[in-house]
């Protein structure tokens, strides 16, 4: 009986990891893991976005991990494991919303590329409103990195 179990164990491993193992060469898993702009568009539903990048004006200066990535190695590479992830389980679910969005939190990592980018423009203007409310970079500048 226990080595039933083992051999059903067994072939459902096989099955995930040979199942996942396709899914990775299929949808070019590795290219995630380089800084080419390219894998960004890799699937369809972030065309549009880099086509954008391709005619902005930072185009020249950053990649897309250059602002939508934390700048350290495992800040980086967990949020590419998390936007990946979640990237793929809208885009395969069909509940991605379209146009596409930013979450608040890959926006908080922008808006802070942003402001480490460009240090000293931002120290000499950044201040709280009025009303407040800080500052946003992207707000103002939303065609910097993707033009709309």
């Amino acid at each position: 009986m226990r080595a039933t179990y083992g051999i059903i164990l067994g072939i459902a491993a096989g099955l995930l990891m040979g199942i996942g193992g396709y899914t990775f060469v299929y949808a070019r898993g590795a290219s995630y893991l380089t800084n080419d702009p390219a894998a960004c568009a890799n699937c369809h539903i972030m065309q549009e976005q880099y086509d954008g990048w391709q005619r902005s004006s930072h185009r020249t200066a950053a990649v897309c991990n250059d602002c939508h990535a934390p700048h350290t190695f495992v800040g980086k590479y967990t949020t590419k494991a998390l936007n990946g992830f979640w990237h793929s389980f809208y885009f395969t679910t069909g509940g991605h919303p379209d146009p596409i969005r930013v979450t608040p939190r890959n926006a908080a990592i922008t808006e802070q590329t942003c402001r480490d980018c460009h240090e000293p423009v931002v120290r000499a203007i950044d201040h709280a409103p009025p009303e407040g409310r800080a500052l946003s970079c992207v707000q103002c500048h939303r065609n910097v990195g993707h033009l709309h």
